[in-house]
């Protein structure tokens, strides 16, 4: 077996992209980057010298390991109090790692059963053959290919028919952000789309909503009130930009607590609003300075 520091430095170009594959899977900064701990231990216990393909090879222990873990992780989401959002990634992908599954396409994602996301990130997103994905999932090269149809079709379905630019993006979450923050209703009613939905993950640690908030009057009544609350301030922002591919925010609210907000927007409108409070998912973003 070759050295610890051979393990390392062969492993080392692909520790990024492990960590996307299994955040895609796993919606969790902290798990993914546990599985790809755990990938990497294995990857120093195993003769690479039979490895033809390390890529194809890592890539398999991390999905396995993820499905391995999502079995558990189905259990203590129908537990989860309230709703459940992915945790929020603000720092951009590398362009040559780059993908266009931003955090509402996640959330089409956990629609999906571990074996179509698995098949359709691997292949769609990261760009293996069916028969790579065969031999990560344990399926041949058929099934895999009709698990990541099924999936590109709800995700497919989930897209924006009518994206905007990511400037307007930018845009229309500051108006979003200015009329919340001054009760401006009007302001709050010609940014927001009729059909609009809100999802806010406090995690039972947190205040936040228990079930998402549906349609443009619950969302008026909701956030054209905080102005009025009593101790009321403007929140500290803390960063402006993408989250997940959606324009947001990260801010400290009353009660010094952390939060993000990403818009999702389509024909000039915001059609979601994911929000996480529960500070469990935001620690990593602590560690960046957030």
């Amino acid at each position: 077996m070759s050295a610890p520091q051979d393990s390392a430095a062969t492993f080392a170009p692909h520790r990024a992209r492990l960590v996307r594959v299994a955040y895609r899977m796993l919606g969790s900064v902290a798990e993914a980057e546990d599985m790809v701990q755990e990938a990497y231990l294995r990857w120093h216990q195993t003769d690479r010298s039979v490895v033809a393909n390390a890529q194809a090879f890592l890539a398999k222990v991390v999905t396995r390991l993820c499905l391995d873990h999502l079995k558990s992780a189905r259990v203590q989401r129908e537990t989860y109090i309230g709703p459940w959002v992915p945790e929020p990634l603000v720092e951009q992908a590398a362009e040559d790692d780059a993908d266009d599954l931003t955090l509402a396409l996640m959330m089409a994602l956990e629609r999906l059963s571990p074996l179509e996301r698995a098949a359709f990130l691997l292949h769609d997103v990261f760009g293996m053959g069916f028969d790579d994905v065969g031999q990560a999932i344990e399926r041949d090269p058929a099934a895999c290919r009709q698990l990541a149809t099924r999936a590109r079709s709800h995700v497919q379905a989930a897209k924006p028919r009518f994206p905007v630019s990511a400037e307007q993006g930018r845009d229309i979450a500051a108006a979003f952000f200015t009329a919340a923050r001054q009760g401006d209703m009007a302001g709050l009613r010609k940014v927001l789309a009729n059909d609009v939905i809100v999802y806010s993950d406090g995690g039972g640690k947190k205040p936040a909503a228990g079930v998402p908030l549906e349609g443009i009057e619950k969302v008026l009544h909701v956030f054209g009130g905080f102005a009025r609350l009593p101790g009321f301030a403007t929140p500290q922002i803390l960063y402006q930009g993408d989250i997940d591919g959606l324009p947001g925010y990260v801010t400290i609210e009353i009660g010094e607590t952390l939060q993000t907000m990403a818009f999702a927007i389509e024909d000039g409108r915001i059609t979601a609003i994911y929000i996480v409070r529960n500070p469990d998912k935001l620690r990593h973003l602590q560690h960046q300075g957030a």
